[in-house]
């Protein structure tokens, strides 16, 4: 669907945002999401994605609210992780990803963060690096170890691993190498990729045969 005027801001969206602070208490579970065609589609040009470039081109993915108000219902918190390099390579505007990000939360007011990297290059921050990841797992009290991450390409899986997370593939059949150690499951859709987490809770009594059945090898050129 079409998201309209920007209603609502999104939460520490900047790649300089300060340093965590340490939530107290009992640690949480949580689902880290990759945004780009994961909660929004890509734009697929040449077999490659790439993000919307206005308030136009965002399209919501179907399900997205009502899957992601389920898991803050079973307990979970919900960050998005988000590279987006093009506003430091000068072809996306800050202003403009910024709109963007604040129509998605407007839209999915489930999520409970959006962190978002806008450099270009290899820094702690940029996925596949785990710092936005570890930022918010401070921030929030999160335990990785019971938390998932969900992508659509390898720099997700890859930073979601680092962080200790379970990782779910996307499988948007890409046409781009795999470099990386292969997901722990893989699946066609976001509905699917939650479904799949309310049934097998990190740390909890889901089936681990189910894990396995599920975990497919992608290293190949896809």
């Amino acid at each position: 669907m079409g998201v309209g005027p920007v209603s609502a801001p999104s939460a520490r969206p900047s790649s300089s945002a300060p340093g965590p602070t340490p939530a107290a208490g009992p640690r949480h579970p949580a689902v880290f999401f990759d945004r780009d065609g994961v909660l929004n589609a890509s734009l697929v040009r040449d077999g490659r994605p790439h993000p919307p470039r206005s308030l136009d081109e965002l399209r919501i993915v179907p399900g997205a609210a009502e899957g992601l108000a389920a898991l803050a219902a079973a307990g979970f918190r919900l960050i998005v992780v988000s590279n987006q390099p093009d506003t430091a390579r000068g072809t996306l505007a800050r202003e403009t990803a910024d709109a963007i990000n604040a129509a998605l939360h407007a839209a999915l007011p489930a999520l409970d963060e959006i962190l978002t990297c806008y450099d270009d290059g290899d820094t702690p921050r940029r996925k596949p690096n785990p710092g936005m990841l570890l930022e918010a797992a401070a921030r929030h009290g999160i335990d990785p170890k019971r938390s998932y991450l969900v992508g659509d390409r390898w720099k997700d899986i890859e930073a979601g691993r680092r962080a200790g997370c379970r990782t779910i593939l996307i499988d948007q059949h890409y046409d781009e190498p795999w470099p990386a150690a292969p997901p722990d499951v893989r699946v066609d859709s976001l509905p699917a990729a939650i479904a799949y987490i309310l049934r097998n809770r990190a740390g909890g009594t889901g089936d681990q045969r189910q894990v396995r059945s599920e975990t497919c090898d992608v290293t190949g050129d896809k």
